[in-house]
This record gives C-alpha cells, structure tokens and sequence, in this order.
C-alpha cells in the first residue's frame, strides 16, 4: 500500500493503519472452525474419565479432518500421544500435572489475584459474564478452571466469548512454560490455544518471568470467606502442599463468594466428576 499524503494530519494516518492492520472479520465458516478447535482444547484439557477415554477414537477424527493451521498440528502431536496411552496413565498424567504441579494449575484467577479478595471478585465477574450470556453451567467447576473458560469461548464466539482468556494470557503463558518445562504432552494445548491469542508483549514476557519467580499475589489476613473449608472443583480436598522447592501453592480447594456460583464445562454424562480419582 503506498504511503498516505503528507497533508492528511498525523492522527487520521495513525489511525487508518491501525485500521489496515486490524484482523478482518471472520467468515461464518472460520468462526465456526475456530469455535471447534476451542470446544477441542476445552474437552481435551479436562480430567480423561472413563467416558473421555472411551471416546478418543472419534476425537481423533475430528482432530485430523481440521483445516490445515498451527493450531491443528498442535492438537494433532496431542493426540499421536492421547489416543494410545492405556486410560489409568492417561488419569495418573493428569493428576500429576495438574493437581500435584502447582505452577500448572488449571485455575486461572489464581495467576492473576493469588488467594486474596479480588480473585473472589473476579471469579463472581466471569459467573455473572455466563449468566448474561445466557450459559447456565452446573456446577461442578469453578468458573475459572480453562475447560469452562474454554467451552464458554467456543459458546460466545470471538469478541466477548474470547476475552477472559485475553485476559489470562499471561497465566496461561506460565501454564505452557511449566508443561514444556515437565515435557508434558499437554503443552502442544496451551500451544494450540495461545496461537489464537494475540501475541505477546514485551511487558507480558517481562510480567510472566516475574510471576515465575515469585508467584501469584498474597494475602495474610481476611481470608475466611474465601478458605478451603468447602473446597470445590477437581482438586477439593489436596489443600495447598507445601515443600522446599520455592514453588507457589496451587489454588486447588479455593471456593468464591457464595454470590458467585461455580461453574463447570458441560459433559454429555450426568453427575459431577469423582473427586477421588487417582
């Protein structure tokens, strides 16, 4: 494109190349392919019951028949791994990665506000987001474990469904360094998903390489609202482990303010998932 005129004012040509440079909308088919690739990431990134397992040959399949792009060839490493591992590996490789690793908590509010009062508000934010969407989860989530946030995306489409995770991108920026760091298939998910994101930024590198090394934010006092006395979601009942390697505690049985219920990603099989799964 030549450049513009020297007498049109500097703002006007400012802004017409933010405008040249901004993405085009999307065609009803790539919104429809990018919301299959979500509601993808959001199946594959919950905990593999016995009902997921029993379903990875059809996965696959939809997996393969996805339009050629970054994203599909990171679900694809994903699953030449998912689809041949025997189920109890499939659940003990879970478990250790994301119960039992506590920078790859799949909670994302706790990257951002730790356990303090203001990830209660942020998790009582995305509940009443749902609702207004008109997304009624049942429960047996919190709202901000990434399969939800993932299915509502895939849901809500790109602009207002997308933004929680625009949001997190810096959480789950650490989410992939830690798996990457374990050599852990599910890194090529986080991959997958970040690749849809806008890029990163020098200050969201910078952010990330300190969340790191210090951990999510803190808070002493005033926390009994928000305690683990009724813990919710697939990690209830682990607490938050301590050991000597420096390594944050994860957000594992923290519960939101009762105004803020939890939410979960829809399944196909009733009842929640058992939480004493090993």
């Amino acid at each position: 494109m030549s450049p513009l005129p020297t007498t049109v004012p500097a703002i006007v040509r400012t802004r017409v190349r933010a405008a040249v440079r901004r993405r085009a909308p999307m065609s009803p088919r790539e919104a429809q392919e990018r919301a299959l690739v979500l509601r993808l990431l959001s199946l594959l990134s919950q905990y593999p019951d016995e009902e997921l397992a029993a379903h990875r040959t059809g996965l696959a399949s939809a997996v393969a028949a996805l339009p050629r792009s970054a994203a599909a060839a990171e679900l694809s490493a994903f699953m030449d791994w998912f689809a041949v591992q025997e189920p109890d590996a499939l659940a003990r490789h879970y478990v250790e990665t994301f119960d039992l690793r506590r920078r790859s908590s799949l909670y994302l509010t706790y990257y951002l506000h730790g356990d303090t009062r203001r990830r209660g508000m942020a998790l009582l934010t995305l509940a009443r987001r749902y609702r207004a969407a008109g997304w009624d989860t049942d429960g047996g989530e919190l709202p901000d474990h990434l399969p939800v946030v993932l299915e509502f995306a895939a849901l809500a489409g790109p602009g207002a469904g997308e933004a929680p995770l625009r949001m997190h991108r810096r959480g789950l920026e650490l989410i992939r360094h830690a798996l990457t760091e374990s050599g852990s298939p599910y890194r090529h998910l986080l991959s997958a998903l970040l690749g849809l994101l806008p890029p990163a930024t020098d200050a969201d590198r910078a952010a990330v390489a300190k969340l790191a090394a210090e951990g999510p934010p803190e808070e002493e006092v005033g926390l009994d609202p928000y305690g683990a006395a009724n813990g919710a979601g697939h990690g209830a009942g682990h607490g938050h482990p301590v050991d000597g390697d420096g390594e944050f505690a994860p957000p594992s049985a923290f519960v939101p303010p009762t105004a803020a219920p939890p939410a979960r990603a829809p399944r196909t099989a009733d009842g929640p998932r058992p939480e004493g799964r090993s």
